[in-house]
């Protein structure tokens, strides 16, 4: 591992993203891209990351972990002067320095190695650039370079002349050097082109007027480098995210019977012999056990199921829900800050909220826990074994005791005991002929109105 400080570029406006939000903090997987490269470089333990901010600067601020620091690029002039910025913020670090892109979340830790050991290779060059090739290389900036990595140039596509944008080989933007070198070659860089800007890679060119060595590696898959400046292009990144998701967790155990209906969330969780059916919706905070089947149309978030509970179909976990070995939730069951116990089952249409089920007990079908009063939340209890009747709402605060009933359509107020029955219902009022009687005078109605029309 070398010594080495982090620059990310974020100060663009991210206007082609129509969107008050930052470009950079668009959730991927339900976590902002920003966030993704962060994690990369954070896992190489780097000296200083420092992130280059402007337009929406508050907005990243509030997103940055302890750790990283903030510099104002005002106004923005290029690449070139955005990492000029951080010159003061890395004070007398005299170690490398990896330019990174904000909007450029997926590049591999690897990589970022692979680009640090580059630069201490024997013919110890200036700078170290990461190329790639793209299906479509029209737009982006080229690498000349000759076999061994060597750059003869680098050229922005707008200024490339046909021979040179005949070149395959592309410019991701993402650059090591060692400090004192990058910001030497910045203060000689001019803005002679065609946008009148202070371009990063002309640190290269700067480097080779000297006789100095620049190289070049590669991305071993474009997708790593792609950058995102459109909701499309969010939606692609999306589907490639999850499109490698699915596969690691194919390679863990689990099976998806239809891989490409399942969405997963940046921190989801699966353990081995896990079965998920179609269209499954992780959302974030999820932790599945070993054993575990859900089934088809679930959506599940902030949630930890053990292992051998069964979830679904068409079940919601909300956040705090917690399903313990062996526990079940069919159809159309919702839970929230609850626990099913071991054993436990609620199997159709109910909901359980701020609750504590415990092992074995049984929930009927159109059960719901009422926990809120429009002020407050409160808690309901059921203890071991209990039986709860279908369509009953247990109004809380309420304990259910252990091993207790209670019967079909009752509204529960207070208390009940261990091994008690409760039966909370209006009486039942029947009236012999009634509704012969009824029908008897409503068919007489209707064939008179029909009558007069």
């Amino acid at each position: 591992m070398t010594d080495f400080a982090a620059i990310i570029l974020a100060a663009g406006r991210g206007t082609r993203m129509k969107s008050e939000l930052h470009k950079v903090l668009h959730p991927i997987a339900g976590r902002p891209m920003l966030h993704h490269l962060m994690a990369s470089v954070a896992a190489l333990s780097p000296t200083k990351q420092v992130v280059i901010v402007g337009a929406g600067r508050e907005q990243v601020e509030e997103q940055l972990s302890e750790g990283a620091e903030t510099c104002l690029q005002e106004p923005q002039l290029g690449t070139g002067h955005a990492v000029q910025q951080a010159r003061e913020a890395l004070g007398d670090h005299g170690g490398d320095v990896l330019v990174l892109y904000g909007d450029v979340p997926f590049v591999r830790g690897e990589t970022m190695q692979a680009m640090l050991d580059r630069l201490h290779a024997e013919d110890a060059p200036k700078v170290v650039v990461l190329g790639f090739e793209p299906d479509d290389p029209s737009h982006y900036g080229r690498v000349i370079a000759n076999a061994d990595g060597r750059i003869a140039k680098m050229v922005e596509y707008k200024d490339a002349s046909e021979e040179e944008r005949a070149c395959t080989l592309c410019n991701s933007g993402l650059m090591a050097a060692r400090a004192a070198d990058l910001f030497a070659l910045l203060d000689r860089v001019g803005n002679d082109n065609a946008q009148g800007e202070y371009y990063l890679v002309d640190v290269v060119n700067v480097a080779n007027e000297d006789g100095d060595t620049c190289a070049v590696i590669s991305a071993e898959d474009p997708r790593e480098v792609t950058g995102i400046n459109s909701r499309a292009e969010l939606a692609v990144a999306e589907a490639q995210w999850q499109e490698l998701k699915r596969e690691e967790a194919m390679a863990g155990g689990a099976t998806l019977r239809a891989p490409e209906t399942v969405f997963f969330s940046w921190d989801t969780e699966l353990g081995q012999d896990v079965v998920i059916e179609p269209n499954v919706v992780f959302g974030p905070g999820v932790e599945v056990a070993d054993d575990v089947h859900i089934k088809a149309f679930c959506h599940i978030e902030g949630a930890r199921i053990a292992s051998g509970a069964e979830v679904g179909p068409f079940a919601r976990l909300r956040p705090g829900a917690v399903m313990e070995e062996g526990s079940f939730v069919g159809n159309f069951v919702e839970m929230k800050k609850a626990t099913l116990g071991k054993g436990a089952k609620a199997s159709h249409l109910s909901y359980i909220g701020d609750a504590s089920v415990g092992a074995n007990a049984n929930i009927g079908a159109g059960t719901i826990t009422c926990n809120y009063d429009g002020y407050f939340k409160y808690q309901t209890v059921i203890g071991e074994r209990a039986f709860i009747g279908s369509n009953s709402a247990l109004i809380a605060p309420v304990t259910i005791g252990a091993d207790a009933i209670v019967a079909a359509g009752s509204a529960v107020t207070r208390d009940v005991g261990a091994g008690e029955l409760r039966m909370v219902r209006g009486e039942q009022l029947v009236k012999q002929g009634w509704a012969d009687r009824f029908h008897d005078t409503m068919k007489k109605k209707k064939a008179a109105a029909k009558k007069d029309t």
